[in-house]
């Protein structure tokens, strides 16, 4: 069931259609009627959205819609649904609360714990970015800490293969790590209120998809250094990584709280612990090789500390 983005209460569904677009073929996009400030009902001459009030992919909906109003807070429940994907992008760069519901519990929740289709591809896209940034850490590392591997001397293919096998092992331990403390009741401490008595909290924490869909979610900032392909500049330090990385952490941390209900600390607490585990699987694997000595670079384990002082700020 869908819930409200501002209040967290459960809500039937999402908005109403009020006129039928069937006898317009050229209407694509609905138009949402904002002027009342009363309920929206499902009166004479309004048909109600089935599969919990949000358009499903590849269907267009044609006529005027209204946004559904909560009974509880009478807001909006959730203003996204008429939102484009520059604002969602926008706002959860910004990190606001209100997207990381309507992505995580009105979009892309699904009860049967199966990956969206498009968190599949950003996970992939993700990944692969990772192996970029992964490569060309190590290759700028000074000489002396690669002068021992053999990895720099291989054919390009099998560096790619060995930097991608890299960056899936790290991600699938910091994805597990999260997942298997997650399912703890420590870190369900809250809840979101619900009518029927049910805890959607506990329903997300028992759910390890959602977890990742969380992490994925919350992680887009990492397609932030795409542009150091485009425009070319020193990075003195790798302040831009750094400051990515910072972001990234602290997002996950929200994108967490709102899925499962916890506190700062629980949250933040998760996030530190699928660092750590991700910086000593990477570390294995570089040791492995022979670089070992430019493990804390290419894994980035210092995002670890931008979790601690975010939530101790």
């Amino acid at each position: 069931m869908p819930i409200c983005i501002e209040c967290r209460y459960p809500v039937p569904q999402l908005y109403h259609v009020l006129h039928s677009g069937a006898h317009n073929p050229s209407s694509k996009t609905p138009r949402v009627d904002k002027s009342s400030n009363t309920p929206s009902g499902t009166g004479a001459g309004t048909k109600a959205i089935p599969v919990g009030g949000q358009k499903s992919a590849g269907t267009s909906v044609g006529g005027d819609v209204r946004l559904t109003q909560c009974p509880r807070c009478k807001k909006f429940a959730d203003k996204y649904v008429e939102h484009d994907f520059v604002v969602l992008f926008i706002d959860l760069v910004l990190v606001k609360p209100q997207v990381y519901r309507h992505l995580l519990f009105n979009r892309l929740g699904r009860e049967d714990d199966e990956f969206d289709p498009s968190i599949t591809r950003l996970g992939i896209l993700l990944l692969l970015f990772d192996v970029y940034l992964t490569w060309s850490s190590i290759e700028s590392a000074p000489q002396n800490l690669t002068s021992s591997s053999p990895i720099p001397h291989l054919p390009i293919l099998l560096q790619y293969a060995f930097y991608l096998l890299l960056s899936t092992l790290t991600t699938l331990a910091q994805h597990l790590a999260i997942r298997t403390l997650a399912s703890h009741s420590f870190f369900r401490q809250s809840s979101i209120p619900s009518a029927n008595g049910t805890n959607t909290a506990s329903k997300s924490s028992s759910r390890p998809n959602a977890v990742s869909t969380a992490l994925f979610v919350s992680s887009c900032m990492k397609l932030f250094p795409i542009l150091m392909v485009v425009w070319k500049y020193d990075d003195v330090g790798g302040q831009v990584g750094k400051g990515v990385e910072w972001a990234v952490a602290l997002q996950n941390l929200e994108a967490l709280r709102i899925l499962l209900g916890c506190s700062y600390f629980g949250a933040g607490a998760l996030v530190a612990a699928g660092s750590i585990v991700r910086w000593v699987v990477g570390r294995l694997v570089l040791g492995m090789v022979g670089l070992g000595e430019v493990g804390d670079q290419a894994v980035r384990f210092w995002n670890v500390k931008a979790v601690v002082e975010g939530v101790a700020g």
